[in-house]
């Protein structure tokens, strides 16, 4: 395209050129501007979408790569959704928010931790409180529109966001959402030691006739754990 159009300055008066220069010139800056404002759009669509949901069940798969080191750690979970409350299943360990406190449940060490949800908590467990996960993006992030792939016959737009923040220890973050459902396919994240972490949903439900119960902790289910208050 770039050397089509340079044909054609050739062919023009230097006037006329000049002209056509800076046609170009004003039309890539208002599509480089409407980039972030198509992106903003989007997400904001996706966030609509999955706040308007009763109750959200997510099955996910998330991939470590460290190259450098020439480490991929693979895990899966599952985690359960409804209002802020929340039960995340996550590398042998559960983590239940009941709208109050934070119980974190380790069977192999049979030990439990009780805990306010405090903003670093908070942070720590983004990627699974509604609010976080779906509009994290509102604070501190630079939006791109980036590449659109069809994955398994699904179109997958890519939104980058870049930190505002020059110290944060993140490059950059790379959100894949499915065009027609509008829901999250995954979230890739690259900091700058360049170690990618790739969370990829394998299964979302919505709606489900869930407990009453599920995200009430019972003690008696873990007879003989210790508690940490």
């Amino acid at each position: 395209m770039f050397f089509d159009a340079l044909k054609i300055i050739n062919t023009m008066s230097k006037t006329g050129a000049i002209a056509f220069i800076f046609i170009i010139a004003i039309t890539s800056n208002y599509i480089t501007a409407q980039e972030p404002d198509k992106a903003k759009a989007l997400l904001e669509q996706v966030s609509e979408k999955i706040q308007a949901y009763d109750n959200i069940v997510i099955d996910f798969k998330n991939v470590l790569i460290n190259t450098e080191e020439n480490i991929k750690h693979e895990t899966r979970g599952n985690v359960s959704l409804s209002s802020e409350k929340y039960l995340l299943n996550f590398s042998g360990i559960t983590r239940l928010f009941d709208g109050n406190k934070i119980y974190t449940i380790i069977p192999e060490n049979e030990e439990i931790t009780i805990s306010n949800p405090s903003e670093t908590e908070q942070a720590e467990t983004a990627i699974v409180t509604p609010s976080a996960l779906f509009n994290f993006y509102k604070k501190g992030y630079n939006y791109q529109w980036d590449a659109l792939k069809d994955i398994s016959g699904r179109k997958i737009q890519y939104i980058k966001l870049i930190p505002k923040d020059i110290n944060s220890e993140l490059e950059y973050l790379l959100l894949g959402i499915d065009i027609t459902t509008k829901h999250i396919y995954n979230l890739i994240n690259v900091g700058k030691d360049k170690v990618k972490t790739t969370l990829t949903v394998n299964s979302f439900k919505t709606n489900q006739p869930l407990s009453s119960q599920l995200f009430t902790f019972d003690k008696t289910k873990y007879d003989g754990y210790y508690i940490n208050n």
